[in-house]
């Protein structure tokens, strides 16, 4: 196997994997004597076919779908773990060269975590908040504005968001958006002329939402991880004691990660608020 390797500048990985024709082939055989188990033929019982006439009857394209899907995976995760890759989405496979007798191409988009530097965040919004905590007798006490101070910190820092990364995000965006048109009984042309927009100009908008949406994650989980940000079991328990119904409760059970990323996020915010 050969793993061509292409790093862009937005931080998009590009893998041009080649797998030579005898791997291929060795999973090909694998494939059809797999396949060959289902075939059933009159006057035969089901995996008694005989093997030339079972392999004979077996659909190529098939054949090639089958091979395809123990390939790919095996090969992209082999080609990650001698490059020491560590992607963070599924990535996006284009086969180049698929062709009997030859070594099978294919491409694979993907990204790792992006790189943030956290620059002098700090000092800018601590030149914000501290223009809260001057008191005005007679006014009550200004709480500093969280939208603001998000707003300073994204300012202030570099992170750069990979495009198929962006891609991904405003593609669930859109998705959940066509999901919630249907259940109010609208279509998606309904809903742009009522908003006065174009496909293409919801499309940028939700790249741009998808974008800022995405750099604030990254930020957070930055900070979360400079300040050693914790997340306790007692945090965990305290907020499903305090969900009423038993259904939400149910399922906050079954995704404790999900929760204690979102707690953590949470403090990661509280954090901001008070420096």
């Amino acid at each position: 196997m050969k793993t061509d390797i292409k790093r862009h500048e937005d931080g998009t990985l590009s893998l041009k994997i080649s797998v030579n024709w005898e791997n291929v082939e060795k999973i090909r055989q694998e494939t059809e004597e797999e396949l060959i188990k289902n075939v059933a033929k009159p006057g035969f019982r089901k995996g008694n076919v005989p093997p030339k006439i079972a392999k004979e009857s077996l659909d190529k394209e098939k054949v090639n779908e089958e091979m395809l899907k123990r390939l790919l995976p095996k090969y992209y995760l082999e080609a990650l773990k001698q490059n020491g890759l560590n992607p963070i989405i599924t990535p996006r496979v284009h086969v180049e060269a698929f062709d009997e007798g030859t070594d099978l191409i294919f491409t694979a988009e993907t990204c790792e975590k992006p790189e943030i530097k956290l620059n002098n965040y700090k000092e800018e919004v601590k030149k914000h908040t501290a223009k809260s905590k001057i008191i005005v007798p007679g006014k009550e006490e200004q709480k500093p504005n969280l939208d603001e101070i998000i707003e300073i910190a994204l300012k202030n820092t570099e992170i750069k968001i990979p495009a198929i990364l962006i891609e991904q995000e405003s593609t669930r965006l859109l998705s959940q958006l066509l999901d919630e048109l249907k259940t109010l009984g609208l279509t998606l042309d309904q809903y742009l002329a009522s908003k006065n927009k174009t496909g293409e100009t919801l499309k940028q908008e939700y790249q741009q939402k998808a974008e800022k949406d995405l750099k604030l994650e990254f930020l957070l989980r930055r900070i979360a991880d400079e300040e050693k940000i914790t997340v306790e079991q007692t945090d965990i328990d305290q907020i499903i004691a305090s969900v009423k119904d038993e259904n939400q409760k149910k399922e906050l059970l079954k995704n404790p990660y999900i929760l204690a990323s979102i707690i953590r996020q949470q403090k990661t915010l509280d954090f901001l608020a008070k420096i």
